[in-house]
């Protein structure tokens, strides 16, 4: 009898869809309705496309997911919620899972459903990094600051994180809006220049 694969679901190359760049295109912006399609490619071909429906018109914004999974539809809403920014840089969104109902800035599609990466808890999934060599490593330790600040806004609106104490800043807090600062410093074009180089 064969055996099952032990080759890990990495999240990185799963399909994502991410806060950060539903903002930056414009999709939540206060008091309007979008439809859009989401298109992935790999090396200048298309791999998968997703059709958005982006409602912040109402108290309760949702996004409305349409898309085909091998061949089988699929159709459900993701709710969305807003906190004001730590950092004065008025609104920070989240989906909220719709497994978990944890707050989440990305959301991964493995086996069928775009979830938090908490969903996939028990099942054979990990982070490109866990697979990386010691050289891999170090290079993470230079560069990982940029690629962690989803993480890192994860941690300070998660639900039981300690922000002050006795009315200060916790050390931890201070540490993780220092690396947030950091990462947002560090110019677009360096981080390209390293990848292809």
């Amino acid at each position: 009898m064969a055996k099952y694969s032990t080759f890990p679901t990495i999240f990185d190359q799963a399909l994502q869809i991410n806060i950060s760049k539903l903002k930056g295109w414009g999709y939540l912006k206060p008091n309007q309705s979008i439809q859009t399609n989401i298109v992935w490619s790999r090396h200048g071909e298309r791999t998968a496309e997703i059709s958005l429906y982006v409602n912040t018109l109402e108290s309760n914004p949702y996004i409305q997911l349409k898309y085909n999974y091998q061949g089988e539809p699929r159709e459900y809403k993701l709710k969305l919620f807003w906190k004001e920014s730590n950092l004065n840089q008025g609104k920070v969104w989240f989906f909220i899972c719709p497994k978990t109902f944890k707050y989440c800035r990305k959301l991964y599609l493995v086996e069928g459903y775009f979830l938090s990466r908490s969903a996939f808890k028990g099942l054979n999934c990990m982070y490109e990094k866990q697979t990386y060599s010691k050289y891999g490593r170090s290079l993470d330790k230079i560069f990982g600051t940029y690629y962690g600040i989803e993480r890192a806004y994860e941690k300070i609106y998660s639900k039981h994180f300690k922000k002050f104490y006795a009315g200060k800043p916790t050390k931890k807090y201070l540490r993780i809006l220092e690396q947030i600062q950091k990462a947002e410093r560090i110019p677009h074009h360096e981080i390209e220049r390293v990848i292809l180089s």
